[in-house]
């Protein structure tokens, strides 16, 4: 049974950081380019980050890049989502996926405000 679990969020000021996981179980999590992806209330679901199988290429969506950093331990099935000097607009429902049978967890809610 394939399952990712986010964890992580919560309410947080502007300025402040959170890390968030996801823990993978039921595939081969070191054979997955892993993703992070948002979606604010009233949107669409966008790109966050995404980190490559050995973690040696990541990528970031224009808004988060010098603020967000993506990790993965694959010894222990996980990649994190390092944020830090967080914006309102951060505010979102946050989803890990593994990319290559576009496999999604069921999301961590991040609030940030004052």
């Amino acid at each position: 049974q394939v399952q990712l679990v986010e964890s992580g969020g919560g309410l947080v000021q502007p300025g402040g950081s959170l890390r968030l996981s996801c823990v993978a179980s039921g595939f081969t999590f070191s054979s997955n380019q892993m993703s992070w992806y948002r979606q604010a209330p009233g949107k669409g679901r966008e790109f966050v980050a995404t980190i490559t199988i050995t973690g040696g290429s990541t990528n970031y969506a224009d808004s988060v890049k010098g603020r967000f950093t993506i990790s993965r331990d694959n010894a222990k099935n996980t990649v994190y989502l390092q944020m830090n000097g967080l914006k309102v607009e951060d505010t979102a429902v946050y989803y890990c996926k593994a990319e290559l049978r576009s496999y999604w967890g069921q999301g961590t809610q991040v609030i940030v405000s004052s």
